[in-house]
């Protein structure tokens, strides 16, 4: 008996087909073991449980502060605001100036909260997983703020999008 549900497997319709969900943009910093800055723009960011309060990210296999996060002591997950799409654009890139013009302050684990982000999820480490060509890191949130007069940025079918109530027509 064969497996028919994978022999014709699209690996590109699939990552269209899963730009079909919106989604937040973050960004995840931290500091590595030399106290070097890290940081890298995400989507892959989701809550998993209020008790204990946990989050999660995924991280590619074949990013190169892969290993600096996976021995850092803590985590900022940077919910970014619409007006901080350059910034999402600058943390995207591998081997940049990713800090040049960037304010932020040191948060829990000296890990950077971006200045004007919609929220910060500080976090410690709780555990990871495999995930395929991602590790999955599993976060204890130890504080959070939030900016709730800021408008969240978001991604859609690839592409930078707005949420808010302007767009709904809600006053």
């Amino acid at each position: 008996m064969t497996d028919d549900v994978n022999n014709e497997f699209d690996p590109v319709a699939f990552r269209r087909a899963l730009g079909e969900y919106v989604t937040g943009v973050t960004v995840i910093t931290a500091e590595g073991g030399n106290g070097e800055r890290i940081g890298m723009t995400m989507n892959s960011f989701n809550s998993v449980s209020l008790d204990p309060p946990l989050v999660l990210f995924s991280v590619d296999r074949r990013a190169l502060s892969l290993p600096a996060l996976e021995s850092a002591k803590g985590f900022c997950v940077n919910v970014l605001s619409r007006n901080q799409q350059d910034i999402s654009g600058r943390f995207a890139k591998a081997q940049t100036d990713k800090w040049a013009d960037t304010a932020w302050t040191p948060g829990y684990a000296n890990a950077p909260l971006l200045t004007g982000a919609q929220a910060h999820f500080e976090c410690a480490p709780y555990a990871t997983y495999d995930g395929g060509d991602h590790v999955i890191f599993v976060v204890r949130v130890v504080r959070f703020t939030t900016q709730p007069q800021n408008e969240p940025l978001a991604f859609f079918r690839g592409r930078y999008s707005v949420v808010g109530d302007e767009q709904r027509g809600v006053a």
